[in-house]
C-alpha cells in the first residue's frame, strides 16, 4: 500500500502517450499559454473532474474547487481564482457545478457535528434556512436532498454576481455569463438548471456597485 501512489505516475506516462499519439505538439503548444474560456467552480469530490465529464482537454477550463462548491466572500483562495479568471484570462463563462449526492450538502441537512467542518457548513445551513419552506415541504428525503443541491448551486451562482470585480466586468461588456449546473453521479449527465445571468440584476439591488 505504501507504493500505491506510484500508480499515478504510471498513469501519467500513459496519459502522455495517449495524448501525443493524437497530437504530437500538444504539450509544446500548451506550455506557451493558457486561454480557457471557462471558469469552473465545483465540488472537491474526486468523482467530479471538470475536464473529464465535459470531454475537454487540459487548458480548456480554469478550475476552483472546494467542499460543496461554495462561493463565499471570506474565501480568499476562491476569490483569487475568480479574479484571475475574469481579469487576466478574460473567461467568457463561469460555471458553478454541484452534484447530486454531495456529502457536504447532505451533512448540512443534518444536526450532526463534523468538527472543524461545521464552520464551512454554516454557509449551506443558511441556504437551507432561507429556503426551508420549500425544502421542508418536500416529504421524500432523497428529493429534498436533490433540491437542496440545486438551490445551493443557484445561490452560489448569485454570490458570484455580488462580487464587485465581476460587476466591473459587466460594465465593460456582456461577459462573463454565470451558469448553474448539477452533475449526476448515477448516470453522468449534467443538468442545466437554466439559471444563467450576466448582470447584477440577478441579486438584490443592495449588492450592486456603482462603477466609475
Amino acid at each position: 500500500m505504501a507504493d500505491q501512489h506510484k500508480a499515478l505516475l504510471e498513469g501519467n506516462k500513459q496519459f502522455i502517450k495517449n495524448i501525443t499519439k493524437v497530437d504530437p505538439d500538444f504539450f509544446s503548444k500548451l506550455s506557451h499559454q493558457q486561454k480557457p474560456e471557462f471558469l469552473w467552480i465545483g465540488c472537491s469530490d474526486s468523482r467530479v473532474p471538470a475536464t473529464e465529464i465535459t470531454n475537454t482537454t487540459p487548458g480548456s477550463i480554469f478550475v476552483g474547487r472546494n467542499i460543496a462548491n461554495v462561493v463565499v466572500n471570506t474565501d480568499l483562495n476562491l476569490l483569487s481564482v475568480v479574479y484571475y479568471a475574469v481579469k487576466v484570462l478574460k473567461v467568457k463563462h463561469i460555471i458553478v457545478c454541484g452534484h447530486y449526492g454531495c456529502g457536504g450538502v447532505k451533512a448540512a441537512m443534518s444536526n450532526e457535528s463534523f468538527g472543524f467542518l461545521d464552520n464551512w457548513l454554516l454557509n449551506l445551513k443558511d441556504i437551507y434556512k432561507n429556503h426551508s419552506k420549500e425544502l421542508n415541504g418536500i416529504l421524500d428525503e432523497t428529493e429534498r436532498f436533490d433540491r437542496f443541491v440545486e438551490l445551493n448551486v443557484i445561490e452560489q451562482a448569485k454570490n458570484l454576481a455580488k462580487i464587485s470585480f465581476v460587476q466591473e466586468e459587466w460594465q465593460q461588456g456582456e461577459f462573463p455569463f454565470i451558469h448553474s449546473w448539477v452533475y449526476s453521479l448515477k448516470d453522468g449527465n449534467i443538468k442545466d438548471l437554466e439559471c444563467s445571468f450576466n448582470s447584477a440584476e440577478a441579486v438584490n439591488s443592495i449588492y450592486g456597485y456603482n462603477q466609475e
